[in-house]
This record gives C-alpha cells, sequence and structure tokens, in this order.
C-alpha cells in the first residue's frame, strides 16, 4: 500500500519514515501520528490538525503549514523554507529544527522550546513568541519586527543584523547575544538583562532601554 494511501486509511502505525513529498494533505487530522523520519518535502499540510504529533527529523523543506495547529514535536526536523504563517506553535518543541528561511509572520509561537534551532533569514513579523526557550538560537538577519518576544529566553542568541523594529522585549533575557548591526529602532526593552550583550553597531534610536 501506498503512503498517501495507509494515510488516508488511517492505518498510522505505517507512517515512520512514509514519503509523503508534495502531497496535498490540507485539512487532514493527524493528531498523535508519528511521522519520525518522513519525506514531506513540498507537501501542503496547510490546516492540518498536527496536536501531539511526532516529527522528528521529519523532512518538511519548502512544506506548508500555513494556519495548521502545529502544537507538536519538531525535534531536529527540517523546516528550511517552510511557510508557518499564522500557525499554532504554542508549546511545540523545536528543539535543534532548521527553519532558515522560514515564514513565520504571525504565527503562535507563545512558550515554543527552540533551543539550538537555526532561524536564519527567518521572517517572523508580528509572532507571539512570549516566554518562548530561544537560547543559543541563530536569529541572523532575522525580521523580527513588530514581534512580541516579552520574557523570552535569548540566552547567547545569535541576533546579528536581525530587524527588531518596534519588537517587545520586555523582560527578555538577552544576556550574551550577539547583537551586532541588528535595528531595534523603537523597540521596548524595558526589564530586558543584557549582561555581556554585544551591542556593537546595533542601532537603538528612540527604543526604550531600561535594562535591569
Amino acid at each position: 500500500m501506498k503512503d498517501l494511501e495507509i494515510l488516508q486509511s488511517r492505518q498510522f502505525e505505517h507512517l515512520r519514515g512514509a514519503d509523503l513529498e508534495e502531497q496535498d494533505l490540507s485539512g487532514f487530522d493527524l493528531r498523535d501520528i508519528d511521522l519520525s523520519g518522513a519525506n514531506l518535502v513540498g507537501a501542503n499540510l496547510s490546516s492540518c490538525r498536527l496536536e501531539t504529533a511526532r516529527l522528528e527529523g521529519t523532512n518538511l523543506l519548502g512544506a506548508s503549514l500555513y494556519r495548521a495547529d502545529a502544537r507538536a514535536t519538531f525535534l531536529g526536523a527540517n523546516l528550511m523554507q517552510a511557510d508557518l504563517r499564522e500557525a499554532d506553535l504554542r508549546g511545540a518543541n523545536l528543539r535543534g529544527a532548521n527553519l532558515m528561511g522560514a515564514m513565520l509572520q504571525q504565527a503562535a509561537l507563545s512558550g515554543v522550546f527552540l533551543s539550538g534551532a537555526t532561524l536564519m533569514g527567518s521572517s517572523l513579523q508580528g509572532a507571539d513568541l512570549r516566554g518562548a526557550d530561544l537560547r543559543g538560537v541563530n536569529l541572523s538577519g532575522a525580521n523580527l519586527s513588530g514581534a512580541d518576544l516579552s520574557y523570552t529566553d535569548l540566552q547567547g542568541a545569535l541576533l546579528t543584523e536581525a530587524n527588531l523594529e518596534e519588537a517587545n522585549l520586555n523582560g527578555a533575557n538577552l544576556s550574551g547575544a550577539t547583537l551586532v548591526r541588528a535595528n531595534l529602532l523603537c523597540a521596548d526593552v524595558r526589564g530586558a538583562k543584557l549582561e555581556g550583550a554585544n551591542l556593537t553597531g546595533t542601532c537603538l534610536t528612540g527604543t526604550i532601554l531600561i535594562a535591569s
């Protein structure tokens, strides 16, 4: 039985490592399914329900998860250039995931676990990242304008040339973070921890900066 037929028949125990490249799975109910190691390159998972699904090491290169309920485990997954706009990723486990160039505009990411992940050049405009674990995350060149990063843990994060214009960093932990040539124009950094942070060449025009 082909992998798509297995999915349609709901014999989900056979989907680890499945080949579902470029398949249209939009709107599917994939809750609790184990898709670890599966090939979902270019697949359409928009508006899918993926709560508590396992996608560890899954290849989602260029896949669409637009408006998906993706409160799942993506440990070490490849989400490079994936479309996660307006997706619900609250509390999701994305540790060590590759999100280079991913589109995450307006995504719900509060409480998400992203430590060790790569988000170079990703788009996070208006995203909700309140209380997220972003320790050691590579956000170099990322667009975080207007994002809510209040009380996030950004210890040791790389934010070189990141765009944080009008972002909310109230109470965020930026200890040891690299913000070289970052844009913090009109950002709110009240109560943020900045011990050991590298702010060389950072634009602080209009920034509300009262560090603890």
